[in-house]
């Protein structure tokens, strides 16, 4: 499912693969097996192409309806 997710918000954008992969410092080869799901894709990744589509990636509780950005989140261990 993330595979075709990634590809449509690269299509979204009108990006070839080679553009994408540039842009987010992989080659297109790697790319294509993200989208394609034979590669496993970590959420850097994720947020990087996301952000590079213009797209936001967003947590919400469901029960209390918070709702945060990953960038909100401050890491201890870095």
């Amino acid at each position: 499912m993330i595979g075709k997710t990634l590809r449509y918000m690269r299509n979204q954008k009108k990006l070839s693969q080679q553009e994408m992969a540039k842009l987010i410092n992989t080659t297109q080869n790697t790319l294509s097996r993200y989208e394609t799901e034979t590669t496993d894709v970590n959420f850097d990744i994720i947020e990087k192409i996301a952000n590079q589509c213009g797209y936001k990636i967003y947590f919400e509780n469901e029960k209390n309806g918070e709702r945060f950005q990953s960038k909100e989140i401050r890491r201890k261990d870095t």
